[in-house]
């Protein structure tokens, strides 16, 4: 009986938490995002805080990335442009993170800070070490873009490289009896490697030094140009380390020593009388979303993650995904409106469902067939999935170290009844049907029947994939299938192959849109983002599954309990109405 009641408690603290509690925070953030916005001082230190991670695209929901950092590239590059023409900010300062950063995302927030530069502002960059993990060769090239670049006293200098591991699983599949069975579209699609084999396959290990010595050398080739040292002698020397931070500076590879505390009243010295230091988010929150004052737009379509059928999930915490309805439907809006005259497709995935990406990339041919230019801007990936629903727009534009390429397909499935039944467990099936009816079926090896007929539908899908790459690129089939064989390739060497037509970022993307459309450069545009962002009721709505009129309701309530005059009179309410039942109350005690 105990034990029921303690059950029951535990069911009754989970509803609570979340019928009650959970909405209530969300209110009350909601709450807090209507009201009143900071205004920016005189002298601002604008600090961007790197070290929580990024994602490519601001999603739709505001609630989608609930407790990440909130902050993605798109948004940093869109806020330092209006950043740098406004007059009150003078300073960004720069926390740069321990370990790694995605290489396509650091080149696209190196430009930005470049760009930044150009308006006659200080860019001043603190680390706290660069750690060997991930790409640091990327963090240390946002750094080195900076006007000077600060290091913690007892920090290290370890950005020597560039390094990274793979999983296989091969032989403990064979010792437990797991029997993996997959088709890959070819030698270089080797996402199946890590369940068939104990290594790096020739093929594996040729693509993957490939790409990451690709990084690697446009990454030393953007930090040499930026602090003025010869890349040969920047190479030598970053691959002698690592280093002690006086070590560092005593080769030029930082600017100071010194804590973050120094550096913060750096960049207000030098952004002048009574400065304050302002977050990068409480300042975007004043801005907004770019936008110009002429009559034509561009649309900018979004897509980040892996590529589903399906529309989508908007619940808070959800993560990225490129829904093939959604997105669809995005260019389809942005197809329809007369307003827009171009379209900017923003692309960050490693692949997905076949089916799902020629869904989205029938739209694209739409959004062309209805004379509106497609430029393609790819993000931190677009490979395999993200390249075929990129493969036929009009024009394609990469960072130097975007994955992209990976035009092959896998598929199959792991064979587990040998596995289970060494743990007494028995998995048995039974089936009706034709002879593929239980085709994928865990119990047991595909038949040589179904096999056959399941590397068919591989081969028929790769075709279908170097159609689409030889049409959009107007390259001869021939040559796409010698390029393609699942290889990934970094944007520098895609476009070597015709893969990619420019390097750069959304900002030239965007130039390029125009052009395309026939706009003269220098006339401004009007952005317009597909899918239109939801506002925090409507985001609200889809969560909880009320009318957006109704969410604004709580949410108003919420400002309303939260605001200090209306707690004041709900405190004299309960005075007075505790006072009748003889009980004493302190007038500036606090509602609970």
């Amino acid at each position: 009986m105990k034990q029921f009641f303690i059950t029951v408690a535990g069911v009754f603290a989970g509803l609570m938490l979340f019928f009650v509690v959970i909405p209530f925070v969300l209110i009350m953030i909601v709450a807090a995002s209507v009201g009143s916005k900071p205004v920016t001082p005189s002298n601002t230190v604008l600090e961007l805080d790197l070290r929580a991670g990024l994602t490519d695209q601001t999603p739709s929901n505001p609630f989608a990335s609930f407790g990440g950092s909130g902050l993605s590239t798109i948004q940093i590059v869109d806020t330092l442009a209006q950043a740098q023409e406004d007059d009150a900010v003078k300073v960004l300062l720069l926390r740069l993170p321990e370990g790694g950063m995605t290489p396509a995302a650091a080149d696209e927030i190196r430009q930005a800070v470049q760009r930044f530069k150009t308006f006659n502002k200080r860019v001043i960059a603190h680390s706290q070490g660069l750690n060997p993990v991930g790409a640091v060769i990327s963090t240390y090239m946002v750094g080195g873009a900076a006007s000077e670049l600060w290091m913690q006293g007892t920090a290290r200098f370890e950005a020597t490289g560039l390094s990274s591991e793979t999983l296989f699983l091969g032989r403990a599949f064979e010792r437990f009896g797991v029997d993996p069975e997959f088709e890959q579209r070819y030698e270089f699609k080797n996402a199946v490697n890590q369940y068939t084999q104990s290594d790096y396959t020739a093929a594996h290990r040729e693509a993957a030094t490939a790409w990451m010595l690709s990084v690697h050398d446009s990454a030393v080739g953007n930090i040499a140009r930026d602090r003025r040292i010869q890349p040969a002698v920047l190479k030598t020397t970053l691959e002698a380390g690592p280093y002690s931070a006086q070590q560092a500076l005593s080769l030029k590879l930082i600017d100071k020593i010194g804590e973050v505390e120094q550096a913060e009243a750096e960049a207000k010295r030098l952004a002048g009388d009574n400065a304050e230091i302002v977050s990068f988010s409480d300042y975007a929150s004043t801005k907004g979303e770019r936008n110009g004052s002429g009559s034509g737009a561009i649309a900018i379509v979004g897509g980040e993650g892996a590529i589903l059928t399906g529309a989508g999930d908007t619940g808070f915490g959800s993560g990225a995904a490129i829904a093939s309805d959604a997105t669809a439907e995005a260019l389809y809006d942005a197809i329809e409106d007369d307003g827009v005259k171009a379209i900017v497709f923003r692309v960050s995935s490693p692949g997905g469902s076949p089916t799902a990406s020629e869904q989205i990339l029938a739209a694209v041919r739409a959004a062309k067939a209805a004379g509106k230019p497609v430029v393609v801007s790819m993000g931190d990936y677009a490979a395999s999935g993200g390249y075929w629903i990129s493969s036929e727009a009009d024009w394609i534009v990469a960072q130097p170290s975007t994955i992209t390429g990976s035009i092959g397909v896998f598929g199959g499935k792991f064979v587990l009844s040998d596995a289970l039944g060494r743990f007494g467990v028995d998995m048995r099936e039974i089936s009706v049907g034709g002879e593929f009816a239980n085709a994928y079926s865990p119990v047991e090896p595909f038949t040589p029947e179904q096999r056959a007929t399941f590397a068919a539908s591989m081969d028929q899908t790769y075709e279908e994939f170097v159609t689409r790459v030889a049409r959009g690129r107007k390259l001869p089939v021939e040559r796409v299938r010698e390029i393609a064989r699942g290889r990934v390739w970094t944007g520098a060497q895609a476009r070597g192959l015709g893969l990619v037509d420019q390097l750069g970022g959304l900002n030239e993307a965007v130039n390029k849109a125009k052009a395309l459309a026939e706009i003269p450069a220098d006339t401004s545009v009007r952005f317009k983002r597909y899918p239109a962002p939801q506002n925090p009721f409507e985001a609200l709505s889809d969560i909880f599954g009320v009318s957006s009129e109704a969410a604004r309701a709580l949410v108003m309530v919420g400002g309303v309990m939260s605001d200090p005059q209306a707690q004041s009179v709900m405190r004299q309410v309960q005075a007075e109405r505790m006072r009748g039942q003889g009980a004493t109350v302190l007038a500036d005690q606090p509602l609970r």
